[in-house]
């Protein structure tokens, strides 16, 4: 299951709004043993938002939009995927009563254009003001505002796609080396990579406000793959004589 997000809105791209999104996406997804591949930020521009679903919408990924659903002018991603599906724009059946049944005769003639999603949509339960977001095939949009996005993305998973999380989870293990650059390593890391081709390695240096070096090294993948191939850093790294330490590992 490959999962990718798509972050709409010209105030997270001219800095107006800090994106939360890609970060707490990434805890979501990782909580079920899941994991976000990549991430594309656009502009309300409906070209690009055309452009953009057709090619995702295309292609296998389980695909997650932030944003662009609401009723103001600006809000351009529901007749996006339309013209991108080339599907009649049309009133979804519960969204229409979830909008009524929440606001009454305010529900007109503005907040009820929310429920106006392609043809063939499945809605996404809003526990926050039940305005619902809405489903076509492996493509699932939500509110841009993140007390709402976040339980429906939770919804989602859980819901249509509980049979993709992953018990056996991979786990992260790393260490911190102290005052050795980065290029010294590429030898340990090859090393390790030809033993343990099963796992990933990994180095992310650092430089510190007094110019100390320092360089995370680590391995991800299956348990019992990780743990050995862990087990063979740290005795390399006792031979070669470097100060490290070890670092909590990570699901």
């Amino acid at each position: 299951m490959k999962i990718g997000l798509v972050i709409i809105g010209d105030e997270i791209l001219s800095g107006r709004r800090k994106d939360r999104h890609l970060e707490k996406s990434i805890e979501i997804s990782h909580a079920r043993g899941l994991k976000v591949e990549w991430v594309t930020y656009l502009p309300d521009s409906p070209e690009l938002l055309k452009s953009t679903f057709e090619r995702t919408l295309d292609s296998e990924d389980t695909v997650f939009s932030f944003g662009g659903i609401g009723a103001t002018p600006d809000d351009y991603t529901r007749q996006s995927v339309a013209e991108a599906l080339d599907l009649d724009m049309v009133i979804h059946p519960e969204a229409k009563q979830e909008i009524e049944s929440q606001f009454g005769d305010g529900a007109y003639p503005n907040r009820i254009k929310m429920g106006m999603f392609p043809e063939g949509s499945r809605i996404i339960p809003n526990e926050f003001n039940r305005v619902p977001g809405f489903s076509i095939q492996q493509h699932h949009f939500l509110p841009g505002f993140p007390s709402m996005a976040w339980s429906m993305m939770e919804w989602v998973l859980d819901n249509e796609y509980a049979s993709h999380h992953v018990v056996d989870r991979d786990i992260e293990r790393s260490i911190l080396i102290f005052d050795v650059p980065e290029s010294s390593l590429i030898p340990l890391m090859d090393e390790c990579l030809n033993k343990y081709p099963e796992c990933k390695i990994f180095s992310l240096p650092t430089l510190t406000a007094e110019r100390l070096r320092r360089v995370e090294l680590g391995v991800k993948g299956r348990r019992d793959i990780v743990d050995a191939a862990f087990l063979y850093l740290q005795n390399t790294v006792n031979q070669l004589d470097y100060e490290w330490t070890e670092l909590p590992p990570r699901l």
